[in-house]
Parts: structure tokens; C-alpha cells; sequence
């Protein structure tokens, strides 16, 4: 395999989880209908981006019925579908959780986000995760052919050790479903999504909700791929939009060779190391 298709799905919330669910499986049937191979979700696609709200959307993965949603339309069309992410109950904790289903419609692997989004900018944005989710403690990978795939969301790519670390693992591209409110978002975005993916020399996909300026928490949108050049391959803009693009998989063997940063690094001085 040396090129994969991919679609980046940017989706607007809709009033109940039904109607969330029902609108991504459109947009995922639309993007089958493109030749897509991989299917990305954006972060909390089912359910508002609340505080107050993630215990009354969360449910057990895979056994609820968002989870059951994607593993079927996954197996139907026989994609790789990365389920944005959702409120995960386990016993009494609640999670964000990014589920990834097989082209059987089997859960290949499930990430808990790591790093939980606390921020305060005053007059800006203000927002604590931590206030009613746990953080996972484990990465996640799922390959397709000979791509390894790592997953993190959101908050997690402000951490470039934890990307460094899929690195590590073989991973040579990154997803990251995501929900930057629009004060970072010009800022950082595609400054993040970009420095991973050349740090790492990888492929970053983002995948954002669309923007909608009546809902509490506003996404940024923008939703970005990124080669291993550090060069963005495709963007969206704020609305729901369906991005599709093919990656040359050549690219990641080419860049280490001719850049070969990688091979270089000075583990007699310094190291990283996965504990997990």
C-alpha cells in the first residue's frame, strides 16, 4: 500500500445524540462514497462540549449505542473509522474517549484523553476538564497495512513528548480529534498540528466539530492534514465540510532518509522512554 485515502469529518452538534450520531453516519457514508479508507471523527461529535453535560451523554464503549452506530456502518462499508471522541462510563468515572472501529466492525483500540484541558484566559476562554473527567494513562495504536497510527485528542498535542513517544513505537501518523476554542485556534492550531508532524516526521491529522457561535463551548473548526514535511495538505473552514485526500505513505521512509533527525538523536545525553 502506497497511498491511503483519508476523510477528515467536521461535523455540526445537532439538539439530541440521535441526531448527532445520524448525521456523522451520513457524512461517513459520503466520504465511503469518495474511495475513503480511513474515517475521522471530530472530539465529543455526540454531545455538547460541557461540563455539565459529559454525565448525561457518557456511556460504555463498546457496548453503547454510539459505539454499536459506528462499529456497524464501519463494517458495512469496510473502513477504518477513527469515532471522534464521546463521554466514556466506566463504573464511576467518566472519560473522553476516542474509539477506533475495523473494517469488521471491530473496536481495534480505544485512547482515554491523557492530558485533561484546563485553561483560563480570562475574558477568553475558561474551561476544567478535570472537574468531572479522569485522564487515561495508556496510548493507543491500530495499523492499517503498514501504518502504525497513534491516537491522541486534543489537549494531548500541546505535549510534544507524547507524540515523541508514538514515534518511538513506529507510529508514522498521528490523529488527533480536536476542539480548540477560536482564541488559541489562530494561534496554535496549525502551528501544533504542524510541529508534531515535523518534529515526528509523520503524518498529523485535526479533526475539529464546525464552529457554531450559539452553543457554550465554540470550536475553532479548521480541521487540518498534515505530511511529514510539516506542509498542510488540506484545511476546512468553520462550517461542516468533509475533507478527503490521499497520503503518499512513500514519504515517511523518504523524509527519514533524506532528513535523518531521527537516527541522529543523542540517547548517550538524553532519552525518552515510554513507561506504559
Amino acid at each position: 500500500m502506497s497511498t491511503l485515502r483519508v476523510a477528515l469529518v467536521q461535523l455540526y452538534g445537532r439538539p439530541t445524540k440521535k441526531e448527532c450520531i445520524a448525521n456523522a453516519i451520513t457524512q461517513i457514508r459520503l466520504a465511503k462514497d469518495r474511495g475513503a479508507q480511513l474515517i475521522i471523527l471530530p472530539e465529543c461529535f455526540n454531545s455538547p462540549y460541557s461540563t455539565a453535560e459529559f454525565g448525561r451523554y457518557a456511556e460504555e464503549i463498546p457496548r453503547g449505542e454510539t459505539s454499536l452506530a459506528l462499529a456497524k456502518v464501519a463494517a458495512e462499508l469496510g473502513i477504518y473509522l477513527v469515532g471522534g471522541t464521546f463521554p466514556e462510563l466506566d463504573g464511576t468515572k467518566l472519560y473522553n474517549t476516542c474509539p477506533v472501529f475495523g473494517p469488521k466492525g471491530e473496536l481495534l483500540c480505544k485512547y482515554r484523553k491523557m492530558h485533561l484541558f484546563d485553561m483560563d484566559i480570562p475574558g477568553r476562554c475558561t474551561f476544567q476538564e478535570s472537574s468531572v473527567l479522569a485522564p487515561g494513562d495508556r496510548l493507543a495504536t491500530f495499523s492499517i497495512g503498514t501504518l502504525k497510527i497513534g491516537i491522541g485528542i486534543c489537549w494531548d498535542k500541546r505535549f510534544p513528548e507524547l507524540t515523541a513517544c508514538y514515534r518511538q513505537l513506529g507510529c508514522d501518523m498521528m490523529i488527533f480529534p480536536s476542539a480548540f476554542d477560536p482564541y488559541t485556534g489562530p494561534l496554535h492550531w496549525d502551528l501544533l498540528g504542524r510541529s508534531r508532524a515535523l518534529d515526528n516526521q509523520m503524518f498529523v491529522a485535526l479533526v475539529s466539530p464546525a464552529r457554531d457561535p450559539t452553543t457554550d463551548y465554540v470550536a475553532y473548526g479548521y480541521s487540518l492534514l498534515c505530511d511529514p514535511w510539516g506542509r498542510v495538505l488540506c484545511r476546512a473552514k468553520e462550517d461542516q465540510e468533509l475533507l478527503v485526500t490521499d497520503i503518499d505513505l512513500k514519504l515517511c521512509a523518504e523524509i527519514k532518509q533524506q532528513i535523518p533527525v531521527l537516527r541522529q538523536k543523542r540517547s548517550d545525553i538524553y532519552e525518552l522512554k515510554v513507561k506504559k
